[in-house]
């Protein structure tokens, strides 16, 4: 198993960890009502996915 043979300097960390940044996720409307939903999931407003009722609201 690789290990490091030095420890990371916290410079280095910080200048690596820069990098992970949160991205906006991305949102798709709603079929029959027009609201705005994640991708994939039932609808919150209407209870729709995949045009089918799947949630009684």
């Amino acid at each position: 198993m690789a290990v490091p043979k030095r420890k990371m300097s916290r410079s280095n960390t910080h200048s690596r960890r820069a990098q992970w940044k949160a991205s906006a996720p991305a949102y798709s409307t709603c079929k029959r009502c027009r609201s705005v939903k994640l991708p994939h999931v039932a609808c919150p407003t209407c209870g729709t996915y995949n045009d089918r009722v799947v949630i009684p609201v």
